[in-house]
């Protein structure tokens, strides 16, 4: 018997952040943009630490081509 109440295995497994009604809710958008701005916070500061103090690169376990790729992708204005 086809119990059409029951959850299927293809809607137990979209994320939690989907909505009924929208795409996406608006709690995963706000994360969504709180992620990206402690994302460019992050590079931000890797940069200036890679200018100011590049000593401390090899203290936080990375590679100058690894910071070098992360403040790549920091946008054009703030490179």
């Amino acid at each position: 018997m086809n119990d059409s109440f029951t959850p299927s295995t293809c809607l137990a497994a979209t994320p939690a952040t989907r909505s009924r009604r929208g795409r996406f809710s608006l709690a995963a958008l706000r994360d969504l943009i709180a992620e990206r701005r402690k994302q460019a916070y992050f590079r931000s500061e890797l940069k200036r630490m890679a200018t100011d103090n590049p000593h401390l690169i090899d203290d936080i376990g990375l590679t100058r081509k690894e910071v070098e790729a992360e403040i790549a992708k920091l946008p054009f204005w703030q490179r």
